[in-house]
């Protein structure tokens, strides 16, 4: 058995929520992508009418420092400010052709969902077979994520009706519910599922996710590092870091053969 099924078992946790991008998809390619053709085309148009170089957008730099795990309009006015640039703030209502804030996050999902056509999703799947076998075990499961799209994301990759229970930003718009690192949607997530924070173990692989799932109570917040983060998980708070599922799976079906 390995230590992650230890600790759920020694902490009598009923249930998971799992956040979609990072742990279960890997679409933060295809948002910076989109981040950056955005970025890029307007950076370049108020360049000419500024008489200005503008720094073009970063894929590493400048999605790590403004945009990952940033609600769409705080990332859009924290990049804008970072290359000094004013953009009015627009209505609710703008459309993709306006160069406002509000415009502009528009016109990057447009640009988003031609790249999710084009390219499709990259879906971890010892990540679903692991979240399958635990469901199999009585589990109960929900997804949340701080994305509008995610339920154009799930549909694509099949799993829109893989989890019990979804609280994505449509869901937390409706519900006025703060975003990461506020709790608040994955205390949503445990009320649906008819469970407690304590008995809930929530997975994540962003600081801010970890630290939302430690304000929220949650029994185990497990850090899903799928690249080189542990050590900043564990410093975020994580209870345990994991490198993905395979090991999981394979220590499940191990422990199968063994029996």
């Amino acid at each position: 058995m390995s230590d992650l099924s230890n600790l759920i078992k020694e902490r009598n946790i009923k249930a998971l929520i799992l956040d979609m991008d990072g742990v279960i998809t890997n679409t933060a390619g295809l948002h910076a992508e989109a981040w950056k053709r955005l970025c890029d085309s307007f950076l370049k148009q108020r360049g000419q009418q500024d008489g200005k170089t503008y720094k073009p957008f970063d894929l590493q730099e400048d999605y790590r420092n403004f945009v990952h795990d940033v609600p769409r309009l705080d990332a859009m006015r924290n990049f804008m400010e970072s290359r000094g640039i004013e953009v009015p703030e627009g209505r609710p209502e703008d459309d993709a052709d306006k160069n406002t804030i509000v415009g502009l996050g528009e016109r990057k999902d447009f640009y988003f969902h031609e790249l999710l056509k084009q390219n499709g999703v990259f879906v971890f799947d010892p990540a679903v077979q692991w979240v399958k076998e635990q469901q199999q075990a009585s589990m109960k499961t929900a997804i949340v994520s701080g994305s509008r799209n995610c339920l154009t994301i799930l549909q694509r990759a099949g799993l829109d009706r893989l989890f019990e229970v979804r609280v994505d930003k449509v869901v937390a718009s409706q519900l006025k519910l703060n975003s990461k690192p506020a709790p608040d949607i994955y205390v949503e997530a445990a009320r649906q599922l008819g469970v407690s924070p304590a008995e809930t173990a929530v997975f994540e692989d962003s600081t801010a996710g970890i630290a939302g799932a430690k304000a929220g109570g949650f029994g185990l917040v497990v850090g899903v590092d799928h690249s080189f983060k542990k050590e900043q998980l564990e410093m975020d708070g994580a209870d345990i870091v994991i490198k993905g599922f395979s090991a999981e799976v394979k220590a499940k079906n191990a422990s199968s053969i063994s029996l």
